[in-house]
């Protein structure tokens, strides 16, 4: 209300008050029944006034109680609703924390059976040395005992770079071309000694293999390959890597389970892991080591095949089996070229002009990378004839991730100890 309200009001209390007491006045009647007209118009006005701002004000005070009492409602709408939020996000963060705690039980635990395993192999073949009869060089031969301490002190070093976490992982681009933009990477798994230098897989896997150490090293590394290639997929750099895989890991019957068990429960991993078979280990896989490919492959993995000694593919062999890259030497590929007719083509398919090699592969779904490229040069011949991936060291060497990524893979700390047999002194 205005604040000069009350005064009109006021004001025109009293004219009608003063117009009823001169209309009796007019009527008649003397002065003093005039004026008693007067104030019991004027009394009346504001009898009236007053009962009518009691009643406005009795409505304002429901009106506020209302609004009061539905800003109430909506006060405690929004604090249930906000309660009902608060607990499926508190059930969602646990469900997830419950996930990843499974997810990292089932992984340490693989990690834990591959060590062991390892571990075991290495124990066994320390006791069969130990126990052996005990050979005395003869003077000036002491060859094959020196040979064999270098052995088992190569696989102890082998035993601890795997047990202690020392694993690597080299990246090598592969480039589109001509653009030479990097589209995927092909890994590299290498261990480290206890002073740092790296061991390359020449330097001990004729020592394992003789061993019979390969299986376990094969596998271990794989799996560590993969770990690091999801970190890296869950840091966002969807690139698609080359991992290496064995066939003794595909025909391994303990771990290959647990392995797909494991890719089942990454399968978002699918689009940037391509795992990678020689040829020859290709060739002569068995039948147990194709079903656990088409495992793979059901799970959304793709395959490569590297090692290349011929291009005279089987075609609908790759392509049944998933193969979507071959990865063929730069010098392979250029070797096998033909000048017919002032034409290129290859020794094997004179009557298709070279460079329609790659589209044939292409209807089978299968792309043509070229690697070891170390020059310009080939790469003008590579262009030639419309291959469209290459590597080599032209376009970038292996080089190790960052230690911090490795790091994030580790297993918990202090689960080794556990796992590992304890080995005892070596005999000298």
């Amino acid at each position: 209300m205005g604040k000069f309200v009350p005064a009109i009001l006021v004001v025109t209390y009293i004219l009608i008050s003063a117009s009823v007491a001169a209309m009796i006045f007019r009527g008649g009647s003397d002065g003093g029944t005039a004026i008693a007209a007067l104030a019991g118009t004027l009394g009346c006005c504001l009898a009236f006034h007053a009962y009518a701002s009691q009643q406005m004000a009795e409505r304002r005070i429901i009106r506020d109680v209302e609004n009061v009492r539905d800003a109430h409602r909506l006060m405690v709408d929004a604090i249930d609703s906000t309660q009902k939020d608060m607990i499926e996000l508190a059930d969602r963060v646990q469900n997830q924390r419950t996930s990843r705690s499974e997810e990292l039980t089932s992984e340490v635990k693989m990690l834990e059976d591959l060590v062991m395993k390892l571990g075991e192999s290495i124990e066994d073949r320390m006791n069969e040395w130990k126990s052996g009869p005990v050979v005395v060089p003869l003077r000036g031969s002491p060859a094959m005992n020196h040979k064999e301490a270098q052995a088992l002190a190569l696989i102890e070093t082998i035993r601890e770079a795997l047990t202690q976490n020392r694993v690597d992982l080299y990246l090598q681009p592969v480039v589109s071309l001509p653009q030479r933009k990097t589209i995927f990477y092909e890994s590299f798994s290498r261990l480290r000694d206890v002073t740092g230098r790296v061991l390359m897989p020449a330097e001990y896997l004729t020592v394992a293999d003789a061993e019979g150490l390969v299986p376990s090293i094969d596998n271990l590394l794989l799996f560590r390959c993969v770990q690091i290639v999801r970190r890296l997929a869950k840091q966002d750099r969807r690139i698609g890597i080359f991992c290496n895989i064995s066939l003794t890991s595909l025909r391994d019957e303990t771990f290959f389970p647990q392995f797909l068990e494991f890719l089942n429960e990454n399968r978002d991993l699918a689009g940037s892991l391509i795992f990678e078979l020689g040829q020859d280990a290709f060739a002569t896989r068995a039948s147990v080591e194709a079903r656990n490919m088409a495992k793979l492959a059901d799970l959304g993995f793709r395959f490569s095949i590297d090692k290349v000694t011929t291009i005279d593919f089987d075609l609908q062999d790759l392509h049944r089996s998933d193969v979507r890259y071959v990865k063929v030497g730069a010098n392979l590929l250029l070797e096998q070229l033909l000048d017919v007719e002032g034409k290129p083509t290859l020794k094997f398919l004179k009557d298709i002009h070279a460079g329609d090699y790659a589209g044939l592969l292409a209807r089978y779904g299968i792309e043509v990378i070229a690697e070891k490229v170390e020059n310009e040069r080939q790469v003008v011949d590579i262009l030639d004839i419309e291959i469209g991936y290459a590597q080599g060291h032209l376009f970038g060497e292996p080089r190790a991730i960052k230690e911090q990524v490795l790091a994030e893979t580790d297993p918990p700390a202090g689960f080794v100890k556990s796992t590992m047999p304890q080995q005892g002194r070596r005999r000298a």
